[in-house]
């Protein structure tokens, strides 16, 4: 089960859940793959709606690899998101919100 409280999205894949959370190293993972300047920009292209799906699964990847996962951006066009595209994204701006959340 996901826990909010340290950044977590739980992303039911094939029937199975997972943990998604945005390390670190998953978010510098992100940058790379969408070729952004910083993590900003990406949180930006979401934050006003110019997201693309391409950069829904970027993140769905990062965020799962992050949990543990050890699939691939490849493994997931194979595979059933619970929800379909519109979880997907949401699942995915969750994790960026969760992972720029300043704890009190």
């Amino acid at each position: 089960m996901a826990n909010p409280m340290r950044g977590e999205v739980e992303v039911v894949l094939d029937g199975t859940a997972h943990v998604a959370r945005l390390t670190l190293g998953a978010l510098a993972e992100l940058e790379h793959d969408l070729g952004a300047d910083s993590l900003m920009e990406i949180a930006g292209r979401f934050e006003a709606g110019r997201f693309s799906s391409r950069d829904v699964l970027a993140v769905l990847v990062a965020g799962l690899r992050g949990g543990g996962w050890r699939g691939t951006a490849t493994d997931l066009l194979t595979v059933e998101i619970d929800g379909g595209p519109v979880a997907a994204g949401r699942a995915a701006a969750e994790l960026l919100a969760r992972a720029f959340r300043i704890a009190a």
